[in-house]
């Protein structure tokens, strides 16, 4: 693909001034792949880790356990209270200070590195949020229907899994699919402990090409591009799932 591309970047740098690096140089080629890709792998992971939170969180909050909902209630406010880089840097230097380190012949790794930090920390930021939108689904589901599989003889996990979750996710997609968005442009903060995402490999390559407002537009471009993309195959995964009734 660079072969193919190249000669015109090439051309605009030498004609206008406008350095596209990227786009025609092949070591700078390879290194904003390499970004994208780990720029994606952090999303993905991100918004792996907040869904898994929210969806517990929510059953943990639905439960007649006190103590528990407490719990959830304190982990609510102490993350939704706090900015995402205070968080990232909190459990990146404070807690990745005192974790254990691998001893890799001659030098030592911390077990936990700047990807996975980012994952946790950026994980559990979108999961408090991701709490309250599964809980206003779970709460939006007609405790009719809660009581129909209850006397069909579905236990209460069981009316969780196979009834209310479902229903209730239906139900949230719209505020799920915002907060995912914001986690998909919150990733971008893992740049602040060199995680060698799409931000911080730009950065390199405008560092050493002084190609400052080139690289900003080509950073630019890729959100807006990948939110997008996000955007769209919710709002398809939305239509696919919809349920008169439900949410419409």
């Amino acid at each position: 693909m660079l072969d193919l591309i190249a000669p015109f970047f090439e051309r605009l740098y030498e004609t206008t001034g406008l350095n596209f690096s990227p786009f025609y140089d092949q070591y700078d080629w390879n290194r904003f792949v390499e970004g994208m890709w780990i720029s994606l792998k952090l999303i993905a992971c991100i918004i792996a880790v907040s869904l898994v939170i929210g969806v517990l969180g929510a059953a943990a909050q639905s439960s007649k356990n006190r103590p528990l909902r407490w719990l959830v209630a304190i982990y609510i406010e102490s993350f939704r209270n706090t900015p995402p880089i205070v968080q990232l840097l909190f459990f990146y230097f404070a807690l990745g200070a005192i974790t254990p380190q691998v001893d890799m012949g001659g030098w030592y790794e911390p077990v936990i590195g700047s990807f996975g930090w980012s994952v946790i920390a950026l994980g559990i930021f979108g999961g408090s949020y991701n709490v309250e939108i599964f809980r206003s689904g779970i709460e939006a589901v007609p405790e009719t229907t809660v009581e129909a599989a209850e006397s069909l003889g579905f236990s209460g996990l069981k009316t969780f899994i196979y009834v209310t979750l479902p229903l209730a996710f239906r139900i949230c997609l719209p505020a799920l699919t915002n907060n995912i968005i914001s986690l998909a442009k919150t990733s971008s903060l893992a740049y602040v402990i060199a995680v060698p995402e799409i931000t911080y490999t730009l950065n390199g390559i405008w560092s050493d090409n002084v190609n400052v407002p080139e690289m900003m537009i080509l950073l630019f471009l890729y959100y807006i591009v990948l939110v997008a993309i996000i955007a769209r195959a919710m709002a398809m995964l939305e239509r696919r799932l919809a349920l008169p009734g439900y949410g419409q």
